[in-house]
């Protein structure tokens, strides 16, 4: 925090080796440029030790053997590709790290010294081979995590979804050095919609305070807030929205809340998330 600002250090990418790698790392090398901040590349593989199991007990016949051969080699194959994808980056600070077994603690341990994750729509939406790895971080470890789609930009308009809650707090804390970048903050609040009493002004006084001015846009509908906040993001030309992420978990899976389902399904604008 050289002249008071907050900054970001680290971003962390996970690459599946698939063919959604490169945007992954190009949106994570746009969110690092303007920090300097390193992109760590995390080749985050099917873990051979999920398909143990039914592999029986000290039991290795042909088939499982063959099984496990081609998950391996499958696994090597992911690893190049996206070390390859890496590489195409001309961005100078970046590294490389190919998870080992478990990889669920290979992962968890890379985002807990990481200041953001960054995914694409596939996984965000519980498709393909990370969509794991988001719930992972976004629930478990309750990382900030960025999902980026087409358009993101850092130095545009950004927009809060804020009501108060410690989720939506969190997020509109944690994004800070991002909205410190913008060229224009929107808080948007829609307090008919929620069963909380806050003022929204708070927000805005606590980002002054910080050297942010945002605007304020109170909404006026009640009901549902996910579809007032994305058509005011929107109309705001909002390139990111800063949301808190909610659910619970339910049976070994965490169930993302409706407001929050309904954001990363839409198609736009990116988010910055955090639970």
């Amino acid at each position: 925090m050289k002249d008071g600002r907050m900054s970001w250090a680290r971003i962390m990418a996970p690459l599946s080796g698939g063919q959604g790698d490169r945007a992954t790392i190009a949106a994570a090398v746009m969110l690092a440029e303007p920090f300097g901040a390193e992109v760590a590349g995390v080749y985050t593989p099917a873990d051979v030790a999920d398909v143990m199991p039914w592999m029986g007990e000290g039991f290795m016949g042909g088939v499982q053997t063959t099984a496990l051969e081609s998950l391996k080699e499958a696994a090597a194959a992911g690893e190049a590709n996206a070390r390859a994808a890496l590489e195409t980056t001309k961005y100078p600070k970046t590294s490389f790290i190919a998870l080992q077994t478990p990889v669920w603690a290979g992962l968890s341990a890379e985002s807990r010294l990481s200041d953001v994750v960054v995914f694409g729509n596939d996984p965000a939406r519980g498709r393909g081979p990370l969509a794991e790895a988001f719930q992972q971080m976004v629930a478990d470890e309750q990382r900030p995590v960025v999902v980026a789609r087409t358009g993101l930009r850092i130095g545009g308009v950004a927009a809060v979804a804020w009501d108060g809650g410690k989720e939506a707090s969190r997020a509109a804390r944690l994004a800070l050095p991002l909205l410190e970048k913008a060229a224009k903050v929107v808080i948007l609040a829609a307090p008919k919609a929620s069963s909380r009493t806050f003022d929204p002004a708070k927000l805005q006084a606590y980002y002054a305070a910080r050297g942010v001015n945002a605007e304020l846009n109170v909404l006026p509908d009640s009901g549902d807030a996910a579809p007032a906040l994305l058509h005011a993001a929107s109309a705001a030309g909002a390139d990111i929205l800063v949301a808190g992420a909610f659910g619970h978990p339910r049976l070994q899976e965490f169930i993302f809340g409706g407001t929050t389902r309904t954001l990363l399904n839409s198609d736009q604008p990116s988010l910055f998330l955090s639970h």
